[in-house]
Parts: structure tokens; C-alpha cells; sequence
């Protein structure tokens, strides 16, 4: 026998409704649950939504997203398929996750996402295969870097990847900003600058070649803010100079701690202990080439923008309403990098108008003292996971294994840290852009995710983690109430996976929020929702037609995964749906 309860939108009251042939009719305050022959539970929230008509189509599709560690190589080059008889469905699943789910259980998966930024190192179609298969869920493209063909390219390659093999990477653009940078270094790639070099950082533009140890600079009015005796900060930090001249347009600086400049590097200036704002604070967060490059990742149809150096909510604003006139559906994810001061003054309001969170350490230790940085971290963590938006950690996790195949085993206690705090994501830089291991910097960031994850199950840390009501209306009080008690269920009893079947991704979204001890299958009707989902903590995503008949989707998913041996008879599954928010608890038949 199942039981329901229904919710009526119109009314705040809840009543009880018999199912067919049941005589179960009591209190809320007197609900009991009681297993039936089927061994299925269920509790009901309807609000009555209208459903696409395309969803309930008669033929299934299932993708999964990639998950942990990879395969045989012999196994890379498949392209799963499967037809059930009695669904006439067909399937595609990526063989990371179906080797890992088959050999390891719903236990092993990874719940950490992992973001890679894409560059030389790893631009083409195996080495991005590669990162794949090794557990990239997002792959991020730096508009710092490479010309729009370049990146064309890349997004195209990870599009076919995603067709070819089933995987759900979703795709990051992130914008330059408007800040102060270096230039181009004349075409060169990187240039080594010692301690004790003098170096010219000018404002002038070379028709020819530039002088030896002369650098651009993108602010006009660099040469007139900076003092002698000034700070200069390159990419964060990692090179220094000091102001020891000026002359007309150009700026003579002594390398005080020498290292590699890169090409569009980030440039601050601090004067007495304090960095130096003036008239860089006054820059738009979104410049001129910004705006060019959003035309072009809506053009491509990007997943997620990264905008750098937000200062308050009013840009994310703008920047929403722009991507909501001018895209399909207005369905591109806006991330806010928070790196700099005026981003940790608003930044509550910042991360309530966007759709996720960047912690850009880098940047970030470059405005504020380094000292501060990892309680900076720690307080946008939180607020984002308490404002229910994706939290990213991001810059110099494994900075020495650009160079190195072993990370220092401070990087990984820092890696483990990020993991520790439920960070939705952990993001390799130039690590994976242009480092010489990127597979093995990706296998790092895997491992300890996966380790210190499992530490955390057996601790059962979960059980101390209080969130606060975010529902701004009683429809989404319901479905808040509804995740939070199927999270809380599923680490009671212990259950194998949850379901969730959501057309706009918010209810998976509430149900990672509270980070259960067990996997949450995300089914949506939705491409271009699947891969957005492929950013946030613990979720696996699929694309699946579904109907408004629960019992029906319920019995075509487990069809489909048994298949694929996926899933067996007799695990225990709870499920939840944002069309009729319910909750249901079963064994799989």
C-alpha cells in the first residue's frame, strides 16, 4: 500500500487525500509509513505544474556524466548502446561512470566536481578525451588567452566529445575583466625575469619590436597613479618589483622576487602596507573586449561566464538580463569571481544575484593580506552553500606541478582543506593549461577528493551541518522541506543512491545542497540542464524523457540502469521529483 500527502498551492493548510484502495486518512501530526508489498513508500507535495509535451515522449535517452577514475585504455573508445525490449529505449552512458558504478558501488563515486582550464598543453580532441575520462566535469576556457577561432575549436571539440562518448562536460568562459594587465610580452610565451633586473612597464605601443625587458601595460593612467617606492605585484604575486623611476609613459622597476611573467598577467600596486586602488577602482568590470567575448560564448553556446573582479550585485545583474535577451532561453550559468576587496564587502548580495561562486585565491591574495586568505575562502564556502549556489575553488591548488609529476605535500593538504570545507568544485589553472602533467595534477585532485570524502562519510560529519530556509515562496519552502528530508532519510537509512527528476535542475540542486552520504541521479529532460548540473557536489546527471507518472518514470529508470548494470535488485533508492514534489522510498525490484 502507498501512502500520499498533497499540498495545495492555494491553500497553506495541508490535507490528507486516500490513494485507491487505502483507508489511510489521519492527522500530519499522526503520519506513519508503512511498507507495502511492493516495498514502496511515498509522500506527496502537488502543486500541478505544467509539463512540455515533449517529455513524455515514448523513447528514452539516458546520458551519465563522467565520474571517477579511469578505464582500460581498450575500453576508452566506446560508445555505450543498449536497447531494452520492453522500453524500446535506447541508452548512452560514458564508460567511466558505468565501469565505476559496475565495479565499485554508488559509495565510490566521486562527489567533488573537477574543473580544468584548457590550453596548449591540452586543446586537442585525446588530451581533452584524456582529462575526460580522468574526471573533468567542466572544462574552462581563459579569455586572458588564445584568439576566439582557438577557442571555437575547443568548444567544438568538447561538444563532440560529448556526443561521441556520452559525457556531460559542461563549458566555463572567463572573461578577461577590466583590471590592470601586462601585455602580450611581444608574442613570447613567458619571460624570466631575475633579481635584480630593472624592467620598463610603459603604456606605449611598439609598431616593431619591443625593448628587452619592456612591458606593456593595458591602464592608460598607470604611469601617473604609481609612485616611487610603490609595490608592483605581478599575477597575485608571483613576481615582484619595485618602483625606482619614472620617466614620461614608462615605469622603471627593480625585481625584487624574480620569477615567469606570463602574457596578460594581473598587475597590482601597493604603497605603504595598502593596495592602491584610485582610479583602477573606477574601471567597469565588464570592458569593451568582455562584452565581444559574451556575444561570442552565447553565439557558441557556453554552459557557465566567469566574471572577474565583480564588485557588486547590480553587474550581475546587468550581465543576466543581457544573456536573458540575447540567448536561447537565457540558459547561461553566471559564475562571480570573487578576487578583490569591494567582491568580500558586497559579498553576500554578489552570490545571491549569480548562479555560483569563484574563490580566485590569486587574485584575491593580491588585494587583501595573504594571512586572510584562507578565512576568506572559508566565508564564501559558506555563504555560498547557504544561499544554495555552486562554490569553486580556484588557483595555484597544485601550482608546482606545472613543472613537478608530485604535488608538495602542502598542495595536498590544501586540496584536502577545499574538499574538507564541501567546496562544490576544485579548479586546475595552468596546471592543466600548460603544465606538463595535466593528467596526473587531474589524478591528484581525484584521489584526494575521493580519500578524504570517504573520511568524511566515516565520520559522519554530515550530522553537524545546520542550513538555513532559503524558499522565498511556499511552493519552494515545499520543495526545500521535501530535499531536505530525503537527504536526511537517505543518511538514516542508509540508502543506495537518490532520485531526482527535475526539468530545471532546481530541486537537484537543493538535494546536493545538504550533502547526503549517498550519490544523487539527477534525471532531466534537458541537454543543456545536464551539464550545468555537472558542476555541482555529488550530483550525477542524466537526460532522460519523462513523464508527469511517477510510477512509470520510476520503473523505465530502473529498467535502463539494470541494463546497464548500473544498479541491482534490492538496492534501496529514494526519489524525489520537482513536477509532483514528492518523496518516495523503495527497494529496486
Amino acid at each position: 500500500m502507498s501512502q500520499s500527502i498533497h499540498f495545495s498551492t492555494t491553500s497553506r493548510t495541508p490535507h490528507l487525500l486516500p490513494l485507491p484502495h487505502s483507508r489511510f486518512h489521519r492527522p500530519l501530526t499522526s503520519l506513519s509509513f508503512r511498507q507495502s508489498p511492493l516495498k514502496h513508500t511515498s509522500i506527496r507535495a502537488s502543486s500541478s505544474p505544467d509539463l512540455d509535451s515533449s517529455s513524455s515522449s515514448s523513447s528514452q535517452v539516458l546520458h551519465s556524466p563522467n565520474g571517477s577514475p579511469a578505464v582500460k585504455p581498450e575500453e576508452r573508445s566506446v560508445v555505450a548502446t543498449a536497447t531494452v525490449s520492453t522500453e524500446t529505449a535506447g541508452i548512452e552512458v560514458d564508460t567511466v561512470t558505468e565501469a565505476e558504478l559496475k565495479e565499485n558501488g554508488f559509495r565510490s563515486t566521486r562527489r567533488t566536481k573537477l574543473i580544468c582550464t584548457i590550453g596548449p598543453a591540452t586543446c586537442g580532441f585525446e588530451q581533452l578525451e584524456a582529462l575526460a575520462e580522468g574526471g573533468m566535469n567542466v572544462a574552462r576556457l581563459n579569455m586572458c588567452h588564445g584568439t576566439r577561432e582557438w577557442h571555437r575549436e575547443v568548444i567544438r571539440s568538447v561538444r563532440r566529445l560529448n556526443e561521441e562518448k556520452g559525457f556531460a562536460v559542461a563549458i566555463m568562459m572567463d572573461t578577461e575583466g577590466s583590471e590592470i594587465h601586462m601585455g602580450d610580452l611581444g608574442g613570447e610565451a613567458s619571460a624570466k625575469s631575475e633579481d635584480g633586473e630593472v624592467w620598463t612597464f610603459t603604456v606605449r605601443a611598439f609598431d616593431s619590436s619591443r625593448p628587452a625587458r619592456t612591458i606593456s601595460v593595458s591602464y592608460d593612467g598607470f604611469a601617473e597613479d604609481v609612485r616611487v617606492g610603490d609595490e608592483l605585484l605581478v599575477d597575485g604575486g608571483m613576481v615582484r618589483f619595485e618602483v625606482i623611476e619614472k620617466i614620461g609613459p614608462d615605469v622603471k622597476c627593480l625585481c625584487t622576487d624574480p620569477g615567469l611573467l606570463l602574457p596578460r598577467a594581473n598587475l597590482t600596486f601597493w604603497r605603504d602596507g595598502s593596495l592602491v586602488r584610485e582610479r583602477n577602482a573606477m574601471l567597469p568590470t565588464i570592458s569593451s573586449k568582455d562584452w565581444l567575448d559574451i556575444d561570442f560564448g552565447i553565439a557558441e553556446g557556453v554552459d557557465f561566464i566567469a566574471v572577474s573582479f565583480v564588485k557588486s550585485a547590480e553587474v550581475i545583474n546587468h550581465l543576466k538580463s543581457y544573456l536573458a535577451a540575447r540567448s536561447c532561453g537565457g540558459d547561461i550559468g553566471v559564475i562571480a569571481k570573487i578576487e578583490s576587496i569591494d567582491s568580500l564587502t558586497n559579498l553576500e548580495e554578489i552570490i545571491l544575484a549569480s548562479d555560483g561562486a569563484m574563490v580566485a585565491r590569486g587574485d584575491l591574495g593580491a588585494q587583501i593580506p595573504l594571512e586572510q586568505v584562507p578565512a576568506a575562502q572559508q566565508r564564501i564556502v559558506k555563504v555560498c552553500r547557504a544561499l544554495n549556489k555552486p562554490v569553486i575553488v580556484a588557483s595555484q591548488l597544485l601550482e608546482s606541478m606545472i613543472e613537478y609529476p608530485t604535488p608538495t605535500r602542502a598542495e595536498v593538504a590544501d586540496v584536502s582543506e577545499a574538499v574538507r570545507q564541501r567546496s562544490d568544485a576544485l579548479m586546475l589553472s595552468g596546471e592543466s593549461a600548460m603544465g606538463q602533467f595535466p593528467d596526473k595534477a587531474l589524478t591528484v585532485l581525484r584521489s584526494v577528493s575521493l580519500r578524504i570524502e570517504r573520511w568524511w562519510r566515516e565520520e559522519k560529519r554530515y550530522e553537524s551541518t545546520p542550513l538555513q530556509p532559503i524558499g522565498s515562496s511556499f511552493t519552494d519552502r515545499i520543495s526545500e522541506e521535501i530535499c531536505n528530508s530525503a537527504a536526511k532519510m537517505a543518511n538514516n537509512l542508509g540508502v543506495d543512491a537518490v532520485f531526482v527528476y527535475t526539468k530545471d535542475g532546481h530541486m537537484a540542486s537543493l538535494v546536493s545542497r545538504c550533502r547526503p552520504d549517498c550519490p544523487i541521479f539527477a534525471f532531466t529532460t534537458t541537454t543543456s540542464v545536464r551539464r550545468r548540473l555537472n558542476l555541482q557536489w555529488g550530483l550525477i546527471p542524466f537526460r532522460l524523457s519523462f513523464s508527469e507518472d511517477m510510477e512509470s518514470n520510476l520503473n523505465k529508470t530502473f529498467s535502463l540502469l539494470k541494463s546497464r548494470g548500473m544498479i541491482k535488485s534490492g538496492d534501496l533508492v529514494i526519489a524525489v521529483s520537482d513536477m509532483l514534489q514528492s518523496i518516495q522510498v523503495m527497494n529496486v525490484p
